[in-house]
């Protein structure tokens, strides 16, 4: 992949979404369903606060080790990345009120639910997947959706 220089011909920095939005994307390839690999980073003032990615319970055997734990067409034997962020940033300790996330995938409807009660504002997220409730409910509760595969906000 060429580096991309700016019009003095020193290589182009990344703007801050793009940026982060490739931290997202390197934490999903840690996810251990070969369904889907979606990371998430959760932020706030430019600084990562948690991230986290797909994957099985804590302790217990991975869908890459196991097989899929099929429901009505889902593999349901992994955490979805959005919420294991929000998880680590509790175990850790870590508020995350007011922040944004940046996800691969568009989160699903239960993801949705737990990102709109932490308090995150803005959800930044690379492809839409499966749930078009989230936008009417994001703008109910006055959380943006941002759209980055099409580079327009909502």
């Amino acid at each position: 992949m060429a580096t991309q220089m700016d019009l003095a011909g020193k290589p182009k920095r990344d703007d801050w979404h793009t940026y982060f939005m490739k931290i997202a994307t390197q934490v999903g390839s840690r996810s251990t369903c070969d369904r889907k690999h979606v990371g998430a980073v959760i932020v706030r003032d430019k600084t990562i606060l948690s991230t986290g990615y797909n994957g099985s319970v804590r302790g217990l055997p991975h869908c890459d080790e196991s097989g899929h734990d099929m429901e009505d067409g889902h593999c349901v034997r992994t955490v979805h990345a959005e919420a294991n962020a929000i998880v680590q940033a509790a175990k850790n300790g870590v508020a995350i009120d007011s922040a944004e996330i940046y996800i691969t995938a568009s989160p699903c409807w239960n993801c949705f639910k737990l990102i709109a009660n932490a308090g995150i504002k803005t959800i930044y997220f690379g492809e839409f997947y499966r749930d078009e409730r989230i936008y009417k409910t994001a703008a109910a509760a006055g959380i943006k959706l941002v759209d980055m595969s099409r580079q327009k906000e909502s």
